[in-house]
């Protein structure tokens, strides 16, 4: 008798010994993949005139079934974005929707979809096609409609306007203007703003951050997590090319490539053309020598190691305008870790 009670106290010891780990730590993968999050972003819907910047119906309706699918979590990109920045933790696999621009597409077409499907978003306003009337874009009781139904407004300047290539003093305008329109029709100036066109400099992100707005986003391709620069945050553009439901899952389960020390630090490309570029990977990052990146320039480019650090060296110049640059690696579960930068030749 005393010999199985001495086995079973044994046992059960080794049985608590073993389950240490699991009570005290997350699993690496799972504790990175709960202090990540997808924002994905639209512009249009349904109109086929504009295939670059626009969604079919279809499209967005397998997007909709796919977004409702017990393993995403979709939650108000303030939450996300908020969360993140205090460091706490959300589900794995949280996705935020955007949608830019303000187009009535938006109220016409998606937001009766998504309203439907109980899925929240952010709308970015430039506000002056507003103030025009353009029958392309919302009015301002649709946008007040939008608001009273728990929508996100946000800001995305008076005119939509290149910021790196305006002067401050236009920038500067544009921004006041685009809270003082949105004080007066919707109640409050936003806290959300979004670049146009994802362009941005520093000194532009100087101005964002003076004017008031908490939280800024562009349009490279990346996962938002701790190192994230949340006055320039990363979002997946979705529209009739890179809209097949095959890229929208491969996006959906992206998990992060945290870094810092990023160089160059402005996107705004002034004399060294093309530039050093250049980060340092976090060390609970595992096989950085599987990493591979691209420029929408040249192709696969090459990437040199030392130690963390990665160095990327382009042959070709960047053409004037946006240029775009994607880093993958694999990661755990067959998902695929993701970091994009965008630059910006005048």
């Amino acid at each position: 008798m005393r010999f199985i009670q001495n086995y079973l106290i044994i046992s059960f010891f080794i049985l608590f010994i073993n389950l240490i780990p699991n009570i005290l730590f997350c699993h690496p993968a799972q504790a990175e993949a709960n202090n990540s999050a997808i924002i994905i972003m639209y512009h249009r819907f349904d109109e086929p005139r504009y295939p670059s910047t626009n969604i079919t119906l279809k499209q967005l309706e397998s997007h909709i079934t796919e977004l409702s699918k017990q393993k995403y979590s979709v939650l108000p990109v303030k939450d996300i974005i908020n969360t993140l920045k205090q460091g706490g933790n959300l589900p794995d696999r949280t996705i935020g929707i955007t949608i830019d621009d303000g187009y009535r597409s938006v109220y016409t077409k998606a937001w009766p979809r998504f309203k439907k499907a109980g899925l929240p978003f952010t709308v970015f306003i430039a506000t002056d096609p507003i103030d025009r009337g353009s029958t392309n874009y919302m009015n301002w009781d649709q946008i007040r409609a939008l608001k009273k139904n728990g929508i996100e407004i946000g800001a995305h300047t008076s005119s939509h306007n290149h910021m790196p290539t305006s002067s401050s003093n236009r920038n500067l305008s544009e921004l006041v203007n685009s809270n003082t329109r949105m004080l007066k029709e919707i109640g409050h100036i936003p806290i959300l703003f979004a670049y146009p066109f994802g362009e941005m400099s520093i000194e532009n992100q100087s101005q964002v951050n003076k004017t008031g707005y908490k939280f800024a986003f562009g349009q490279h391709s990346g996962v938002v997590n701790p190192s994230t620069n949340f006055k320039y945050i990363p979002r997946f553009a979705l529209n009739e090319t890179y809209g097949n439901i095959d890229r929208l899952r491969l996006v959906l389960n992206a998990l992060p490539i945290p870094v810092v020390d990023i160089t160059p630090e402005d996107p705004l490309i002034k004399n060294k053309n093309p530039p050093h570029f250049g980060f340092t990977i976090n060390s609970s990052i595992k096989n950085i020598n599987r990493l591979s990146c691209f420029s929408s320039i040249e192709g696969r480019l090459y990437v040199q190691q030392i130690n963390r650090r990665i160095e990327i060296r382009m042959t070709k110049p960047f053409p004037k305008g946006r240029s775009r640059i994607n880093c993958t690696m694999p990661g755990p579960q067959k998902r695929w870790r993701w970091l994009g930068h965008l630059f910006v030749v005048p």
